[in-house]
């Protein structure tokens, strides 16, 4: 598969920069498959799409505040964005660091609001290992200094009310750089709702780093390696993906972080690990049989995968249509459903 194939024209004006004020008033597109119809409803009115016996798999991942913004010792400015703990040190945490000129092991940076890093290693182009300077944990510097990462499209500054509309109402698990935004829209009483219709929920954890953002340069698809993200799909979510299935219920995922789960499991039968599974237009689903999805950006992993399971063709359609009655685009945006 081509780039170019990934590509469409987004009007910026139509990229969402605040969220709404209610979620389940967002728009949603459902998409029809096997008959190509498209409908325009709304979030809210989910439970009108579904069935009795689906079941919808949601990420619980939560989203930490991994933003920080520091200066060198001598002066310079420099942003930092904390990746994930080391995997043998958990002390200490990769991090991507954003200044004027590379930094090297040793450099100390100092937190705006308070406490200070140390710069201990590299792991990778533009990757470096930190530590605190000090005995506070960098768990306890986020939750003191820290805002939300929130996509480089949101041009403002993050404010203190992104740190809970930045996140699902059921987030649980700490350890996400951004969130799972296509559960964003659902709340406590449309979940229950769904569960009052015999429409079953359960939850996975996939916490989601740069590599679901990083752009594809690649100009075959194909060969664009995606950085792992480690995933967990406890006991309690197999044995109702396994009733659904054997009762004739859909597995409806919901995010395309929830696919990439649930499909690495199909592949490989590992409950728990790293997943870089990279799916693209010609993937064929083992186990996903719908999902909940927002609008995503051209030339992105995310699109392709989306493309993977609507079709490159229906898809295209669907986000003309989108653009046509002026949808909200990208993570504060609005929804569509793929039946």
């Amino acid at each position: 598969m081509r780039l170019s194939e990934l590509d469409y024209e987004l009007p910026p004006e139509l990229i969402a920069q605040h969220p709404l004020e209610q979620r389940v008033q967002a728009r949603l597109l459902v998409i029809q498959r096997q008959s190509g119809t498209l409908i325009h409803s709304r979030f809210y009115k989910l439970p009108r799409e579904l069935r009795e016996g689906d079941l919808l798999v949601l990420n619980d991942t939560r989203v930490i505040p991994a933003r920080l913004i520091a200066h060198k010792e001598s002066g310079g400015a420099v942003e930092v964005l904390l990746v994930r703990p080391h995997e043998e040190l958990p002390q200490q945490w990769e991090a991507l660091v954003r200044a004027h000129r590379p930094l090297r092991i040793g450099t100390r940076l100092v937190l705006d609001g308070g406490g200070t890093l140390t710069i201990v290693g590299q792991c990778r182009a533009g990757r470096v290992v930190v530590e605190s300077a000090d005995s506070t944990s960098i768990e306890d510097i986020m939750a003191q200094v820290g805002t939300p990462a929130l996509p480089h499209y949101i041009r403002r500054a993050p404010t203190a009310a992104d740190l809970t509309e930045y996140q699902t109402v059921y987030a649980a698990k700490p350890g996400a750089i951004a969130a799972p935004t296509a559960g964003v829209h659902f709340t406590p009483e449309l979940l229950g709702q769904l569960e009052e219709m015999g429409i079953r929920a359960t939850f996975m954890t996939l916490h989601i780093g740069p590599g679901t953002f990083t752009p594809l340069r690649a100009q075959q698809v194909e060969h664009h390696s995606m950085e792992a993200e480690w995933y967990t799909i406890p006991d309690s979510a197999v044995r109702a993906i396994e009733l659904a299935r054997r009762t004739g219920g859909r597995v409806i995922a919901v995010g395309t972080s929830t696919v990439r789960a649930l499909e690495s499991y199909a592949i490989t039968g590992d409950c728990e690990g790293f997943t870089g599974l990279f799916i693209f237009p010609g993937f064929r689903f083992k186990l996903v049989d719908a999902m909940v999805t927002n609008f995503h950006m051209p030339r992105s992993t995310v699109l392709a995968l989306v493309m993977a399971l609507g079709g490159r063709d229906l898809i295209l359609r669907a986000y003309a249509e989108a653009i046509r009655h002026r949808y909200r685009f990208l993570s504060y945006g609005d929804a569509m459903l793929i039946l």
